[in-house]
């Protein structure tokens, strides 16, 4: 059998994808890694930046969007693409086993990730306190102690944001000084309620079910102290999950598919779509957007060549 598109990837951008793709009459299949629907936003506590749905849950929000691409029947499979051939008319997707699926058209919603800190605590307190998105949670520590860690361009303004919010912010750097741009630093080292603290890392995050506390080390005097914070707000990159795609499709230096507003790729017939793609904000409602982009284009190109 040959589908329209396979979409690989059930994240908001993929699950949009396979929506208007369904309203569209494309006959399609779409693909999840980990057999469950929603990608990043599953392990989110609370959204509140959703239009029309203030404060759901993270899990709520992917339920209702897998309950809407469900309802107007969409096929699903689970697993791991580990081979694929996209150049040409028919693209194949070889899935574990050497399970094929064909397609005219490929739409890649395979998401990204935030890198962690790999410090003790931090797993066990994501979504509780911490946090790798100060625009998604922010609001939640409005009036309350909360640590930034992170140099870069994000972490400041990160740090920023959540001081026009919050009480008091430490912006954590194991460096001497911020690789973000002066514009933005010169900012961030203006407001009253930042405290800087160089040469740090964080050892420790403390709680039990909330975060109560960090534990910090200067890594140049080895001394340790420990500050009592609400929220720890982790801006030290993103990943995209690219790999696979990277020695076919074009990616820009950090791994992220190079692909404009309509998510088309360098390759014909082959789109980008969510936070797998290159542009400046990944929310939830910018992945739902990049789905409805995706499934436009996919259109447009299947009309132009079948």
């Amino acid at each position: 059998m040959i589908y329209d598109v396979i979409i690989i990837g059930s994240g908001p951008a993929g699950l949009t994808a396979a929506i208007y793709a369904k309203r569209a009459e494309l006959n399609l299949i779409i693909i999840e890694k980990a057999g469950l629907s929603g990608g990043q936003i599953i392990n989110t506590y609370e959204v509140d930046n959703y239009p029309g749905l203030p404060g759901i849950g993270g899990f709520d929000l992917s339920i209702k969007f897998r309950e809407h691409a469900d309802k107007l029947g969409a096929t699903f499979v689970s697993g791991e693409v580990n081979g694929f051939s996209l150049e040409g008319d028919i693209k194949v997707v070889t899935m574990d086993e050497g399970i094929q699926y064909k397609a005219r058209s490929v739409v890649i919603a395979t998401g990204g990730a935030p890198r962690h800190l790999n410090t003790e605590g931090e797993e066990k307190l994501s979504g509780m306190g911490v946090s790798y998105c100060a625009t998604c949670d922010g609001a939640f520590f409005r009036n309350k102690t909360v640590a930034v860690v992170g140099g870069g361009d994000v972490a400041i303004e990160d740090a920023i944001f959540l001081a026009r919010l919050c009480k008091k912010v430490y912006v954590i750097h194991r460096r001497d000084e911020f690789r973000a741009s002066k514009s933005i630093t010169s900012r961030l080292l203006a407001l009253e309620n930042v405290t800087i603290l160089w040469d740090s890392v964080i050892e420790f995050i403390q709680g039990d079910e909330v975060v109560k506390s960090i534990d910090i080390k200067n890594i140049k005097t080895d001394k340790k102290e420990n500050r009592e914070v609400e929220g720890v707000f982790i801006a030290v990159g993103y990943e995209p999950n690219s790999d696979v795609y990277q020695k076919v499709v074009e990616t820009d230096e950090a791994g992220y598919i190079r692909a404009g507003e309509n998510c088309e790729t360098n390759i014909p017939g082959v789109f980008a779509a969510g936070d797998v793609r290159t542009k400046e904000l990944r929310q939830i409602v910018t992945a739902a957007a990049d789905g409805a982009n995706a499934i436009t284009a996919v259109e447009k190109y299947l009309n132009q060549i079948f």
